[in-house]
């Protein structure tokens, strides 16, 4: 794996997936802005855990290979991304909103809520804000691009980070508090592992009570 720091311009060599996941970035960069903060979240569609959010600000002209939607990377992969993008990055930050709040006050505003926390826990100011597929609760500058994590370097990075920190979270803390639900293996997802362990044993302090209500109206919550 490689890392390119070189800043490169529009139509210097850079060629597929690297220019296209650069286009939103290069514009940016054009305009005069210097810390573009990428955002996503991960964990909006799991019955278990946190909804988290990562928000990164990479080195204008930076190209960090292999970078892309978190959820088309191996294991491996992200983890690798994961290091680097840590160390290349001009700040990342992410945030976790629980379970409890999930059910607080739906799952949309949590994740808006995670994503305006890990903005706000970035240790140097971001100037403008890629976002996926959403907006931020936020008086910067923004836009929010579906699929960006597939559109946009740093949306993409953002969302690395966002994965890695969540699935560590089920391979460790969560699976060792609650083993018999298999967090391990399925990261909190409505798999038939889950489905299963949830007729069996009930629901944890960590599920979400809205969701089961929802999808699995016969397990006691």
């Amino acid at each position: 794996m490689r890392v390119k720091c070189k800043a490169q311009a529009a139509g210097s060599g850079e060629t597929g997936d690297i220019d296209m996941l650069l286009e939103l970035e290069r514009e940016l960069w054009s305009q005069g802005y210097s810390a573009i903060a990428g955002v996503d979240e991960v964990g909006r569609g799991c019955l278990f855990g946190d909804v988290v959010a990562g928000a990164v600000i990479l080195p204008p002209g930076l190209v960090i290979e292999g970078v892309n939607d978190s959820k088309k990377l191996s294991e491996k992969k992200r983890n690798e991304l994961y290091d680097i993008i840590s160390r290349e990055a001009i700040a990342w930050s992410v945030a976790h909103v629980d379970a409890a709040t999930v059910d607080e006050i739906n799952i949309k505003q949590a994740a808006r809520l995670a994503m305006r926390m890990a903005v706000e826990g970035l240790n140097v100011r971001a100037d403008y804000l890629l976002v996926d597929a959403e907006r931020v609760d936020s008086p910067l500058p923004q836009q929010a691009i579906v699929k960006g994590d597939a559109t946009s370097q740093s949306i993409a990075a953002a969302s690395i980070m966002a994965k890695v920190t969540r699935d560590r979270l089920c391979l460790g803390e969560w699976e060792a508090r609650y083993p018999d639900y298999g967090i391990a293996i399925h990261k909190g997802y409505a798999t038939k592992l889950h489905r299963d362990r949830l007729l069996e044993y009930g629901a944890s302090p960590l599920h979400r009570r809205t969701f089961l209500k929802k999808l699995l109206g016969e397990v006691e919550v």
